[in-house]
């Protein structure tokens, strides 16, 4: 195989080629390759140990430790109940494959269209007027009327009790506590007089 001619090797574009022949590897960064690895927890190596554990158990497994087993097959007899079920449903589907259908009498289907009474008749006749009232209805028999709102005002017995209200409600909530007095509490416990006590032995 011959060696391509200048002709026919690839093209490379003017300033791409003038930037390759002009790099300087020494405007490169250094750059320090980590390697890292990641070391199994405790957990993962205890799950390890244990499938290898187990996988070399299969696989050194001897057959000769299996003791010999036989296989009992148990036929349950059906009791006199079952048995009887089961007559019972042979019959019935014997008579029902060997009927004879020419044994059945011909008849002729009555169609019957109960008609309302006069009760029902007499709803539906109400309730088809009221209908026909309400989607006849002429609107230009209708009078105007004008609604009138009514606030009526309080009479001078609530006024004043509602101020007395507002008022009590401002002088709680303006009340200054500085204006109280100090006071000290004097607790007294008066002992029993003789006729108390004369009158308590005596009870």
């Amino acid at each position: 195989m011959s060696s391509p001619s200048l002709n026919e090797l690839p093209k490379v574009a003017v300033d791409l080629k003038s930037q390759l022949e002009g790099f300087n590897p020494s405007n490169m960064k250094h750059a320090v390759t980590q390697e890292k690895t990641v070391l199994p927890t405790a957990e993962d190596v205890k799950q390890e140990r244990q499938h290898n554990n187990l996988i070399q158990d299969v696989e050194n497994f001897s057959t000769d430790r299996l003791k010999r087993a036989a296989t009992q097959e148990k036929f349950v007899l059906p009791n006199a109940q079952d048995v009887a079920s089961e007559k019972t449903q042979k019959a019935l589907i014997e008579g029902v494959e060997a009927f004879d259908s020419s044994k059945l009498k011909p008849t002729e289907t009555q169609e019957k269209n109960l008609l309302p009474d006069k009760d029902v008749v007499q709803q539906e006749r109400a309730h088809q007027n009221l209908l026909n009232g309400v989607e006849h209805f002429d609107k230009s028999s209708m009078k105007h009327a004008e609604t009138q709102e009514k606030n009526p005002l309080p009479d001078p017995a609530a006024i004043e009790q509602e101020k007395g209200q507002q008022q009590l409600i401002a002088g709680i909530e303006n009340f200054n506590p500085k204006s109280l007095k100090h006071t000290e509490t004097q607790e007294k416990n008066p002992l029993p007089t003789k006729e108390a006590i004369a009158q308590e032995k005596g009870a």
